[in-house]
């Protein structure tokens, strides 16, 4: 019987949501949002909001939203670039940086205490498989 696609994406993405909700409390704790943690996470990769709008599939005048906030909780700061002195970049603060790991470390335990119930050598392939997932289309 052949694999359906869909109902794989489905599965992934109901997992994603299962961790991040049993982390709730634990980003909560350290004044985040589930959709604040997933900019901070990113900034480093993407520093300017509208990539970091394009990379996460948010809308940008809700990704304003989110960088406002994270800039106003001492987590994110805007700086002038340098290479064009019309745009901003965003720059992780130390106590960004602190939250972020932090709510890293929350998740990957959740997502640890799930991985455990599959043998090493599943863990192994499940890894693979998501690497092969990630790498562009030919």
């Amino acid at each position: 019987m052949p694999v359906d696609a869909a109902q794989l994406w489905t599965m992934n993405h109901r997992l994603l949501t299962v961790v991040m909700n049993a982390c709730s409390a634990e980003l909560a704790a350290l004044g985040l949002e589930t959709k604040e943690f997933f900019v901070l996470a990113e900034v480093a990769a993407s520093p300017y909001p509208a990539e970091l709008a394009a990379t996460l599939m948010i809308p940008k005048a809700s990704m304003t939203v989110y960088v406002r906030s994270l800039v106003a909780k001492g987590f994110v700061r805007r700086e002038i670039d340098d290479a064009d002195l019309r745009r901003h970049r965003l720059v992780l603060t130390a106590e960004g940086e602190a939250a972020r790991d932090r709510a890293l470390v929350a998740l990957a335990a959740e997502f640890d205490r799930r991985l455990a119930r599959i043998a090493p050598r599943d863990r192994t392939e499940l890894r693979r498989i998501l690497l092969a997932l990630l790498e562009p289309a030919q």
